[in-house]
């Protein structure tokens, strides 16, 4: 690899750099060097790397994924992503997904999951290339899932581990610029779609895509699409996809009900069920603390704990849209650099302030269940309840933020006069006891609000202007 890239080097000092403009002659192109392209040096990059220097040592009970036949380009994507043993879902749905046979199971993001389907079929894409020239707007593989968040999280886990290939992911949700996204569909032919399925039937009704040549058809959180009532566009979705005897199907959901078994049979055929159990996973890496405290002096322990234990990313929930709103408020009052998540929130704007979360730019991130939903950030250390949820499904969701994939963290919990009664529901759910404390009086006690500096405004004279008929007009000018 050296040797390579001293020769690279060794030809551009004796010809034209490989790209860019000449300096101090803006405008005028530089013409690519004939004998080294960028597309080369790509190339030759990959064609480089080999599965030997991907080394993982054999542990007892844990199964490594060069143990499976993947492809070079796929295992390349997954050493640079620095994974070494699969998780338990995927040691367990592997065998069976990549030899093609269907699957439908329980489980839930942060268990490894999302890894696995698309493991699974960018295997079959690079295993089974298309020769002939295809179609725009006629993926191979359909992904479905509830909510847009979830969308942009499988959808740029799809583009890091098919980096290495030439395979294209579209994501398809509401919330954004239809035209831009029928931009990207009809650019060119396109194998992974990510979708919710609402904005999916939009593309479909305007026959801006087609399912006709769908391969693998994957159906994430079933339940709940079927609590946000998306079971009939699903239906009306998959009837338009080849029979379920000509495609592969995969079905996850957090809970197997009667209703989501009965979905599964009928939409897959001979399926191999799949039990993880992602609570007891979720639980048992992330360290949970309450706090019983009064409403009064929730915000002064909350900061803090923020300020004493220096948390540099934390991510708080709150039940409510308007008390996420206020929580803000007050966060940032105090010189807290944080920001909101909520249904209310445009999309746009939701995408740029978790990625601001998720580069450092924001501190703090107070969400909602219904945005909280389907975040993965690497890294999360902190997940804050400031308000305890009342179903208890939806406080293992929250601290699932944090503990992901075999990683530790740390959830707080606030529980008031009026939370502190869901408790025993979240302990029977979760089937083990809260550590229960209350705080040191010296954390009670509310930190002065940072004055916020006024901006100056600029001072503006009046100055007369002559026109061509002899009057004048007047305007106003800046001064600071």
């Amino acid at each position: 690899m050296r040797d390579f890239i001293n020769k690279l080097n060794r030809q551009n000092q004796k010809g034209p750099p490989l790209h860019g403009r000449a300096p101090g002659k803006k405008g005028k192109k530089i013409p690519r060097n004939e004998h080294v392209s960028a597309a080369s040096v790509g190339a030759e990059l990959k064609t480089r790397w080999d599965v030997s220097q991907f080394k993982v040592q054999p542990a007892q009970g844990k199964t490594r994924f060069q143990d499976f036949d993947l492809p070079s380009p796929l295992l390349h994507a997954i050493s640079d992503l620095g994974f070494e043993y699969c998780t338990p879902i995927q040691a367990k749905i592997l065998p069976s997904s990549l030899y093609g046979k269907d699957a439908s199971g329980r489980a839930q993001t942060g268990t490894g999951k999302t890894a696995a389907f698309l493991i699974t079929v960018i295997t079959w894409m690079l295993n089974k290339p298309i020769r002939d020239k295809r179609k725009p707007g006629t993926p191979r593989i359909l992904v479905l899932a509830p909510t847009r968040e979830l969308v942009l999280q499988i959808s740029e886990e799809a583009r890091l581990l098919s980096k290495f290939t030439n395979l294209q992911t579209i994501s398809v949700f509401g919330g954004m610029d239809y035209k831009k996204q029928i931009k990207q569909l009809s650019a060119n032919p396109v194998d992974i779609v990510v979708a919710t399925p609402g904005r999916l039937l939009d593309f479909q009704r305007r026959r801006d895509i087609s399912l006709k040549k769908i391969e693998v058809l994957i159906i994430d959180e079933a339940d709940r699409m079927l609590d946000m009532g998306f079971i009939p566009d699903v239906r009306k979705i998959i009837y338009s996809t080849p029979e379920k005897d000509k495609r592969q199907t995969l079905l996850f959901s957090a809970t197997l009900t009667g209703e989501i078994t009965r979905l599964a049979s009928q939409w897959t055929r001979n399926s191999v069920t799949v039990e993880i159990e992602p609570e007891q996973i979720a639980v048992q890496t992330v360290d949970q603390v309450v706090y019983i405290v009064t409403t009064m002096d929730k915000f002064a322990l909350l900061l803090n704990i923020i300020h004493r234990q220096n948390i540099k990313r934390a991510l708080i929930f709150c039940n409510r849209r308007d008390e996420v709103r206020r929580l803000v408020k007050m966060l940032t009052r105090h010189g807290i650099n944080c920001s909101a998540l909520s249904g209310d929130i445009p999309q746009n704007k939701r995408i740029r302030r978790l990625e601001a979360f998720k580069t450092g730019k924001i501190r703090v991130l107070v969400a909602t269940d219904v945005a909280g939903r389907g975040i993965h950030i690497q890294g999360m250390d902190y997940v804050i309840n400031f308000m305890l949820p009342h179903d208890p499904e939806d406080y293992v969701h929250r601290i699932g933020r944090t503990g992901r994939a075999g990683a530790t963290g740390t959830s707080i919990s606030f529980a008031d006069e009026k939370d502190a009664f869901y408790i025993p529901a979240i302990e029977a759910f979760i089937e083990q006891k809260l550590s229960c404390i209350e705080p040191e009086q010296e954390w009670l006690t509310t930190p002065k609000p940072i004055p916020v500096r006024k901006k100056r405004r600029s001072r503006r004279r009046r100055r007369s202007v002559p026109t061509k008929k002899g009057k004048s007009r007047t305007y106003l000018t800046g001064r600071t």
